[in-house]
């Protein structure tokens, strides 16, 4: 299934980036960065264009930017003038580098089984205290859509995957109408979760 999400990334990624490269992600941005210490160090999980790893290169933040379509990495490491690596998610192995994690429109692309698995992995890679940003399409449709697969959720399958997440309580989860031209009739549920050392509970109460 990722993998056919990689191929439709890599074949059509110069569409892709002048599809998504100028939207506006500004207040996005600024809920996500009001909760990072200045200069902080950020991990753009799926950075795609590379349009917001350069935002907060911009910024002054530090930026490690990953993506899994090799085509992506090359084009996105070309624009925001550094490499960007070329990891899928399953192959993460951090441990307590980044201050914050932006995930935007990139984890929806993992069947909803394994996602717990990976936000284990995005919680060992914050520090205490680290912030995590993810954004998923609103819904509960599972399954192949335009070529990628696509996991969407809404709170109820939010709230189950991540009740097993030690360490992760969420901050906010809001709803978002997509920013890009044209496609404003689209929802997306967003989430912010902070990373604590509370093993009891993980905040899921607040979804």
């Amino acid at each position: 299934m990722m993998n056919k999400t990689l191929d439709y990334y890599n074949q059509t990624a110069r569409e892709f980036i002048r599809g998504t490269i100028d939207a506006d992600f500004s207040a996005l941005h600024q809920r996500f960065l009001s909760q990072l210490p200045e200069h902080g160090h950020i991990l753009d999980l799926g950075c795609g264009s590379g349009r917001d790893a350069k935002a907060f290169l911009d910024l002054g933040y530090t930026v490690t930017a990953i993506d899994g379509s090799p085509e992506c990495c090359r084009l996105a490491g070309a624009y925001i003038g550094q490499p960007v690596l070329c990891l899928t998610f399953d192959a993460l192995d951090f441990d307590q580098a980044f201050d914050g994690i932006w995930a935007c429109a990139s984890l929806l692309h993992v069947p909803y089984g394994e996602l717990t698995a990976i936000f284990l992995k995005l919680v060992k890679a914050l520090k205490p205290g680290g912030i995590l940003y993810a954004s998923f399409k609103y819904g509960d449709f599972e399954g192949d859509r335009n070529g990628r697969y696509f996991t969407d959720l809404d709170e109820e399958r939010l709230k189950a995957l991540l009740e097993p997440v030690v360490g992760l309580t969420v901050v906010e989860t809001f709803i978002t109408r997509d920013v890009r031209d044209g496609r404003d009739g689209e929802i997306w549920l967003n989430v912010i979760g902070k990373k604590t050392d509370n093993i009891s509970r993980n905040g899921c109460d607040q979804l």
